[in-house]
């Protein structure tokens, strides 16, 4: 049995009914519409995205993360003429600090059960993640929003400032400086703070914890020269090797409740699928 059929066996027994139906979509010729209509059950009224979409965050409310969530899943399916991106655009203007980012998360997250790391000021301010990924998802797809001047206009603001950086910072800059249009800026951007991203990079395959290795900031091959071809294919075989028994993959971040196990689970095993496929590493 190979890799994807593996996986597929995987998902059955473990995935959510939304990572089963874009399995089936991207590997499978699967119905795509139906990958929307499942994705349409976490968005809410308001516009954002919650119902537990980030198998963290477990409240009904909506919160920035899941949108960012939602809009790779829609960058996966080709499918951000979907209505419910400007209705999440109208949702992330909405809850737009002064300084025109959106904050990581709202303080409405403590009436809520989650992880114990999603905690937040009384007024929290723009932040890097998730406002810069999402950005550069809708640059990449060329949606027209008012939230996108001043994101965007943040976003640079923000990158300017940066001299070190935590992982989950980095892979927010390197989505954000990958996908927007204006490549010279992105370009001197990266360069100078190349050495600040490849400090937070795990190169060891073997790093025990929560490490970021180089696929997580380059699922797909990047426009950007952040990493040399042997370190690529070195990561690759190494995810290859590191399919479970069972046929999936998981997080390796803390799995504080039993249910989120299987929920990240079935997201991250389709998530290593893509990546596989996008460098030529997945037969079939």
């Amino acid at each position: 049995m190979d890799t994807r059929d593996r996986a597929e066996r995987y998902l059955q027994a473990h995935g959510r009914l939304l990572d089963r139906l874009r399995f089936e979509a991207l590997f499978a010729g699967g119905s795509r519409e139906r990958v929307l209509a499942a994705l349409r059950c976490y968005q809410n009224s308001d516009g954002g995205f919650g119902n537990a979409l980030e198998p963290d965050l477990r409240g009904v409310g909506s919160q920035p993360e899941p949108v960012e969530m939602a809009f790779w899943i829609l960058d996966e399916l080709d499918a951000f003429s979907d209505p419910m991106v400007p209705a999440a655009c109208d949702y992330l203007r909405s809850v737009t600090a002064d300084d025109g980012g959106v904050p990581f998360v709202l303080p409405s997250v403590r009436d809520t059960l989650r992880a114990p790391w999603w905690e937040t000021a009384d007024d929290p301010p723009g932040n890097l993640i998730p406002t810069a990924s999402i950005a550069g998802l809708l640059h990449e797809h060329g949606i027209v929003h008012p939230w996108l001047g001043p994101a965007t206009e943040f976003c640079w603001t923000a990158i300017a400032n940066v001299r070190q950086t935590s992982p989950y910072e980095a892979r927010a800059i390197v989505a954000f400086l990958d996908r927007v249009p204006d490549r010279g800026r992105a370009e001197a951007e990266f360069g100078r703070l190349r050495d600040a991203i490849l400090a937070t990079v795990a190169f060891d395959p073997d790093t025990p914890g929560d490490a970021h290795f180089p696929l997580d900031f380059a699922p797909s091959p990047l426009r950007l020269p952040l990493f040399e071809a042997e370190t690529l294919d070195r990561h690759l075989d190494a995810l290859l090797a590191t399919q479970s028994p069972e046929g999936g993959w998981t997080g390796n971040w803390p799995m504080w409740t039993p249910l989120v196990e299987h929920e990240w689970g079935g997201h991250v095993t389709v998530e290593r699928l893509k990546t596989l496929r996008d460098y030529g590493r997945l037969s079939g």
